[in-house]
């Protein structure tokens, strides 16, 4: 690949992640973060789950609440369960690999928790298995994936479809997401804490 066609492929990708994102619909980004802040000024925490890209995303979005995104605020409480090794491999030797979140959510999910599943294809069983074990425990589920209808779509308090069938457009769009959505919340847990 000529420097050329490389500086073309660099601009096409960037207007396809730009086209895709203004697409989103605003207000669901804003009850995603209503949810959570509601449930955070109730005194519960905030789950993330998802395989690979999106694994990265929930821990990444778990730092956020517990450290900090962009203001000095308290510690919101929030867990990334895709980051112990043991609890996965143990649940995954045990009860298989489909179990590793839902197992997680029926330890440490309670009523008025939220879970933010992470999925872009909107079918990875133990995503999936995770928001049907949270609704049994009234935990509410915001889930981020990309434009196919998803199989526990009727079971989630919101579902927020990215327009696209490309992974990384999705990843690309959720990691904006997320941004978005903790700012809001951060923001107003600061002003309100």
């Amino acid at each position: 690949m000529d420097k050329e066609t490389k500086r073309e492929l660099v601009i096409s990708r960037i207007n396809e992640s730009i086209e895709v994102k203004k697409k989103l619909n605003p207000d669901d980004l804003v009850k995603a973060s209503g949810i959570i802040l509601n449930a955070i000024k109730n005194g519960h925490k905030v789950l993330f789950c998802g395989n690979g890209g999106s694994a990265a995303d929930a821990q990444h979005f778990a730092a956020e609440l517990v450290v900090r995104f962009k203001r000095e605020r308290a510690a919101i409480p929030a867990i990334a369960l895709s980051s112990d090794p043991s609890i996965v491999t143990a649940t995954s030797n045990d009860y298989g690999y489909e179990n590793v979140f839902a197992r997680q959510v029926e330890a440490y999910g309670v009523e008025g928790d939220v879970l933010v599943a992470i999925s872009t294809s909107g079918r990875s069983p133990n995503v999936n298995l995770a928001v049907k074990t949270a609704v049994d425990r009234g935990v509410k589920v915001i889930y981020l994936t990309g434009e196919r209808e998803i199989e526990v779509e009727e079971l989630c308090d919101l579902v927020i479809h990215v327009p696209s069938r490309d992974t990384a457009r999705i990843q690309e769009s959720h990691e904006m997401i997320g941004h978005i959505v903790l700012e809001m919340v951060e923001a107003e847990f600061a002003e309100n804490g």
